[in-house]
């Protein structure tokens, strides 16, 4: 239309004129609208925003039965793994923990359960899983899939066009990508079944009170449309970077998936050597969270809720969009100590 802004404005209210679509803010925002409606293109599906990932953890954890089975990976999200440890705790879930890339493993551990949860890469291991075979498994049993596809983004994978039936976002991470807002999402597939998902995890929603702010979600939506130019600068990076540290002498395990900008590599001396590399550098921040525009390195061993299998000097670097030589050069003085 002439005259409009190209920008989706940004509406802070909290309530509406009686007899519109909407009467309160906590049931719905044209800022929310705008960005769930871009996310949505992107993964194929129909998006809701959360308050946090945490939030749409919780939302989507909440379409399993009292009781119900949850198959996850070994290793996962901490946040994923501990709320799932505290329902267990209550009765309120049965947790079995599989390798995600052992198939008869999971097949196993599918009997009788209620939702298979994928994460791939894994958080911080950056384990693959073969996403339609694992879906195919979820089927046979009669399980609901979740996906969170926070480290790949939508630009590197659309689990809803493999079968998945719920995907989920850390918005907080690439889709945002400037470190500056906390926000989850939720997406479910434009079918019958999807639209059915969309209801419940939306009251879920409603009713938790786990509401979006406008603010953080017009900076989201600020954020999602320089994904890919972001994305995009960041996986090269990562991908020369990772290519050198397979060399490296301080280096004894490099792990890069060969997509995205997250790479986890274990270095010599065990963890108090990881420790100093990660506060010895002044470009890569030493921080606990990923996919800003700022390359970010953390000891994952450090929090108590990672578990024993990973390794005590693993470190986990995520790639921002820096001078790649600028990078490196901090990264090895680092690891050298020079």
């Amino acid at each position: 239309m002439p005259g409009a802004g190209v920008n989706a404005p940004l509406e802070f209210t909290s309530t509406y004129i009686a007899d519109g679509p909407v009467n309160y803010a906590r049931v719905g925002n044209p800022t929310w609208s705008a960005f769930e409606e871009a996310l949505g293109g992107l993964e194929g599906g129909d998006a809701l925003v959360f308050s946090s990932g945490m939030a749409a953890v919780s939302a989507a954890l909440s379409l399993v039965p009292l009781g119900g089975a949850v198959v996850v990976p070994s290793h996962a999200y901490n946040g994923t793994t501990s709320l799932l440890d505290q329902l267990a705790a209550t009765g309120a879930a049965v947790v079995r923990r599989v390798d995600p890339t052992d198939q008869d493993a999971v097949r196993t551990a599918l009997d009788g359960a209620a939702l298979l949860w994928i994460e791939s890469p894994t958080n911080p291991m950056l384990e693959v899983s073969d996403i339609p075979a694992l879906v195919a498994m979820a089927r046979e049993c009669g399980a609901l899939t979740v996906c969170d596809n926070t480290f790949a983004t939508p630009l590197v994978q659309q689990p809803l066009a493999d079968g998945v039936d719920v995907v989920l976002h850390s918005v907080t991470k690439y889709l945002s990508g400037h470190s500056d807002v906390i926000l989850g999402a939720l997406v479910t597939p434009s079918t019958d079944a999807g639209r059915e998902l969309h209801a419940r995890l939306s009251t879920a929603r409603l009713l938790g009170g786990a509401i979006a702010g406008p603010m953080e979600t017009w900076l989201a939506l600020r954020g999602l449309r320089t994904l890919h130019v972001r994305l995009e600068r960041a996986t090269g990076n990562a991908r020369e970077l990772a290519a050198r540290l397979e060399g490296h002498p301080a280096v004894t395990r490099t792990r890069y998936p060969g997509f995205g900008a997250i790479i986890a590599i274990e270095v010599e001396g065990g963890p108090d050597a990881a420790e100093r590399v990660a506060t010895a550098t002044t470009l890569w921040t030493h921080a606990t969270s990923l996919g800003g525009v700022e390359s970010q390195i953390e000891r994952r061993r450090r929090y108590p809720a990672e578990p024993e299998t990973v390794p005590e000097a693993l470190l986990r670097l995520s790639v921002g969009i820096e001078d790649v030589e600028d990078l490196w050069r901090d990264l090895d003085r680092a690891l050298t100590g020079r």
